[in-house]
């Protein structure tokens, strides 16, 4: 056997990911609200960069944005939960308002904090009913071991640690301070004086299986027909069992600001970028002079890598923009039957469709519109990456999934309760409009909208 070693030259194509190229490609993938912390965290770190005016400016414009999104949250939050309490009966100077505390950006603790004071008790049990309220969770739940540690710390009996308990409990918004989804559920029931039996006993023992539309079990269970079951039903979809929705926690770590604009201008669509939303980066002055007038070589290198590093962050945030520009500009040139006409006219619409129409890679499309929000004219403010949908084939052309979604949403509020529609009586009607789809995409849709199966809609004689 002869053993030879050969020597060839091969030429291959590689790409090199040098740091730069990874920092960018972070950035671009980062929502405005993690770049504002990056930008923070260079701020204190490289002593070259600085903001234009002020970041406390950029900050303080974002958090106006902020809390004038949560102050229409909360104000469709009431008109939705708080006009039609006719159970909740308090003089109308003494009512605690929830809107008092939007201006200061306050939490739901602190609308709590503000119900016990004015809920005349006397220094003790203020000081327990506080306790409680510091000890619920971002939910509007107590855990049950909050009980012995409040008995123990402030040594009270259980008799006063409970009577707090309940002062907490009849506190806005109803289902506050709750041990468990069963109690808070029930504790709702009861303010809206809703005293029914077989309701209380499936919050409190058949949960699981309503939800899995167990109708003639629970039935049997509880000694009721499943029509009964149902109508129990209506009533427990009407409960929250998060009583803190639509509340500032304390805990959000940022909110719906959109990064663009979709405006619309003398009768076209008009991409526009939200410059407020991040400070203008700038390099110091002073520094620059160090490389002229220094004779010191270390503080030299040291300034001019400053520089770099800087004058790479402040390109890399630039080309980050123009490239989300660029990508909402295409979407808007594809879609404005959309946005003119609404949901049923959005084109299909692929991300790879938008990459090769600029000539991008895909993922960098995808970067780029992760965790981003686009405010339309309408004033709707939605998720960019909600804009692209699939096709489903109609005679030869496509239509979105969402368009399929919304017929097949519409075919199903229309039907006979009674004797709902199958997923395969759905897809025959569906079909009949020149849709090729198949029974298995209609049941995929169902369950991504949310609804039940025909037999777990079926409602009851």
């Amino acid at each position: 056997m002869n053993l030879g070693f050969d020597l060839r030259l091969s030429q291959d194509q590689k790409l090199i990911m040098t740091m730069e190229m990874q920092q960018s490609i972070k950035l671009l993938q980062m929502s405005s609200y993690e770049l504002l912390q990056h930008i923070d965290k260079e701020l204190q770190e490289n002593v070259v960069l600085e903001v234009e005016n002020n970041l406390e400016t950029a900050k303080e414009e974002i958090v106006d944005n902020e809390l004038r999104e949560y102050r229409e949250l909360i104000r469709d939050m009431a008109m939705d939960n708080y006009n039609d309490r006719s159970y909740y009966k308090h003089e109308e100077d003494d009512l605690v308002s929830p809107f008092n505390f939007i201006s200061s950006k306050s939490t739901i603790k602190d609308y709590l904090r503000e119900q016990v004071m004015h809920s005349n008790l006397d220094r003790q049990d203020e000081c327990i009913c506080r306790y409680i309220v510091d000890n619920i969770d971002h939910r509007g739940y107590l855990d049950e071991k909050i009980i012995d540690n409040l008995m123990e710390e402030l040594s009270i009996s259980k008799d006063s640690a409970m009577r707090c308990v309940d002062i907490v409990q009849g506190l806005e918004p109803p289902g506050i301070c709750a041990r468990s989804l069963s109690e808070c559920l029930i504790l709702q029931l009861h303010r809206k004086n809703i005293m029914n039996n077989y309701v209380e006993e499936i919050i409190n023992n058949y949960l699981y299986e309503l939800s899995k539309g167990k109708y003639q079990l629970i039935g049997k269970k509880i000694g009721v027909a499943a029509k009964i079951v149902q109508e129990c039903e209506d009533i427990i979809k009407k409960l929250e069992p998060k009583p803190t929705r639509g509340f500032f926690t304390g805990e959000e770590i940022g909110y719906l600001i959109p990064d663009v604009y979709i405006k619309k201008i003398s009768g076209d669509y008009v991409v526009l970028m939200n410059d407020n939303l991040l400070p203008k980066l700038i390099i110091n002055n002073t520094y620059k002079d160090v490389i002229k007038s220094s004779n010191d070589s270390e503080a030299i290198d040291y300034v001019k890598d400053k520089i770099s590093s800087a004058m790479f962050l402040i390109k890399s945030i630039q080309n980050r923009k123009n490239t989300l520009c660029k990508v909402m500009e295409e979407i808007v040139k594809n879609q404005e039957e959309y946005l003119d006409k609404g949901n049923n006219y959005i084109k299909p619409m692929t991300i790879k469709y938008i990459a090769n129409s600029l000539n991008m890679h895909e993922s960098t499309v995808g970067r780029a519109i992760r965790d981003k929000y686009v405010a339309l004219h309408t004033g709707e403010i939605k998720r960019i990456k909600d804009l692209f949908t699939n096709s489903v084939n109609i005679l030869s052309q496509d239509i979105s999934s969402v368009s399929v979604k919304d017929m097949i949403k519409n075919i199903i509020e229309s039907e006979d309760k009674s004797k709902p529609l199958s997923d395969s009586v759905i897809c025959k009607i569906v079909n009949e409009k020149g849709i090729d789809i198949s029974r298995r995409t209609i049941a995929k849709y169902r369950e991504e909208l949310g609804i039940k199966s025909s037999s777990q809609r079926k409602r009851l004689i």
